[in-house]
């Protein structure tokens, strides 16, 4: 579940160990009567008000040389290459107010989380304990269905490419109202059940979608669904049999004037101009490809024209020669 793969995430964070968390490494820092806030640092940490240095106790160590065993890439606390800006920041908490990041508090000052690669197949309820979450990364996971209802209602990031998503209905039984980017990408969505999950109705605030290397085949039909979200300005089908289409980028430039960005290239000016009106003409748009095979050499087989011509009325066997030549795409 997502819930034992983050917890497994906060354990390799480490955020209650040396050189975070509170213990003898900074002990003096916390004590009630020299912070009276709680918890809370002082400003300037590590100094006085007046700006001079204060006196570290012996045994401990300063929050600068903390700080600087968590950012050193040569240290042996440092992060693993793999973790990503929000876990520095949480490190960094649990050095300066270690209070924040302690127990159940760690769920209300997370916005982002990002677990990618770890075998996730089930967006369990222990996720809604993440409040504030803002930013949701589940990339290269084994996810096949995932419950609308299970997701914190702050999402506005939710990013799903390389798993098994083959339906949408139970995202779109509640989802997320202020999300702006929904990343499907690398899943198993088809036309045309899935068209109809794609609409404003589900989705107004959408600005991405990436549907990219899914099976989508019925342009018109997603176009249709598409035009419903006003605020969507970046859309990726590349991958899908419909890209193959020879209208497919003229007819969804002109049929989706807001675009920015299709497929990771920029819609100018020009190319609006140029494309301008083919979205009226819907009979240019022919579900079918075609794909022409050129053989530039064949070995291994007789050549038809060295055969030995038989004489008019000859009794003699005739051998014949035929080929199967087989094409996968």
């Amino acid at each position: 579940s997502l819930s034992a793969a983050f917890l497994e995430h906060l354990r390799r964070l480490g955020l209650q160990d040396f050189p975070c968390g509170r213990g003898s490494w900074n002990k003096s820092r916390f004590d009630a009567h020299t912070s009276p806030r709680g918890g809370q640092p002082g400003p300037g940490l590590g100094t006085d008000p007046a700006g001079q240095e204060e006196d570290v106790p012996l045994g401990e160590e300063s929050p600068e040389v903390l700080m600087e065993l968590l950012s050193d890439q040569h240290s042996p606390w440092a992060l693993p290459p793999d973790c990503s800006p929000q876990d520095q920041h949480l490190r960094e908490m649990a050095v300066l107010t270690p209070e924040l990041v302690r127990g159940p508090n760690v769920f209300q000052v997370l916005r982002s989380l990002r677990i990618v690669g770890k075998g996730v197949e089930e967006v369990d309820k222990g996720l809604l304990q993440l409040q504030q979450l803002e930013e949701l990364i589940l990339s290269a996971n084994e996810i096949s269905r995932i419950t609308s209802a299970n997701l914190p209602r702050t999402l506005k990031v939710l990013e799903l490419c390389g798993n098994a998503v083959a339906d949408l209905q139970d995202l779109c039984a509640q989802p997320p109202p202020e999300l702006q980017h929904l990343g499907l990408g690398y899943n198993r969505l088809c036309s045309p059940l899935q068209d109809k999950y794609l609409t404003a109705a589900f989705w107004p605030n959408l600005v991405s979608l990436d549907l990219s290397f899914n099976n989508f085949t019925d342009l018109l039909g997603l176009v249709s669904q598409l035009s419903s979200l006003q605020k969507l300005r970046i859309l990726v089908l590349q991958g899908n049999p419909l890209a193959l289409i020879p209208t497919y980028r003229g007819f969804l430039v002109d049929s989706l004037p807001k675009l920015s960005i299709l497929d990771d290239i920029h819609v100018g000016p020009d190319e609006r101009q140029q494309f301008h009106g083919l979205a009226r003409q819907s009979e240019l748009i022919r579900n079918e490809a075609r794909v022409v095979v050129s053989v530039g050499e064949i070995k291994g087989v007789p050549y038809p024209s060295a055969r030995q011509q038989l004489e008019v009325g000859s009794k003699a066997p005739v051998i014949t020669y035929s080929y199967c030549v087989t094409y996968e795409f």
